[in-house]
């Protein structure tokens, strides 16, 4: 069994799974939603989550500098509870302030990496370092 991690945002979901013990996060794949028109990515999330055999969601929570819930937080939280709803699984909430931003500097400090390619890949680092975070947690605990 294993912990699937999200970063959510209004057009993709990027998807990072744990191995089997816990340990580490690899990333999966850049799911793409549209959040406007209420396309969440059900199907495709149900295909990963059989696949491989998810336990527990973990979802990137972008709160804002000062710990307050502003709207992206708060899609990240419907998401969640569609989630819940949907597979009847835990879903873990990870602060994920500068997730994001630090995949993106990480990913030009490796210097291989053009604009375009980094947007096709930030997500789905910045579930990987979600994910990671949330393992690291556990397992200090």
């Amino acid at each position: 069994m294993r912990i699937m991690g999200l970063d959510v945002g209004s057009k993709t979901v990027g998807i990072a799974v744990s191995d089997p013990l816990g340990w580490t996060a690899q990333g999966i794949e850049i799911i793409q939603i549209n959040e406007h028109k209420e396309n969440y990515g059900i199907e495709r999330m149900t295909e990963l989550v059989d696949q491989y055999e998810i336990e527990t969601f973990v979802v990137g929570l972008p709160k804002n500098m000062d710990s307050s819930i502003g709207p992206r937080a708060e899609a990240s939280l419907k998401y969640g509870k569609l989630l819940e709803e949907t597979f009847d699984l835990p879903v873990i909430y990870q602060d994920e302030r500068l997730t994001t931003m630090q995949a993106n500097r990480m990913l030009i400090e490796e210097g291989n990496a053009s604009r375009k390619k980094r947007k096709q890949v930030i997500d789905k680092l910045a579930a990987v370092m979600i994910l990671q975070s949330y393992l690291d947690r556990q397992s200090n605990t």
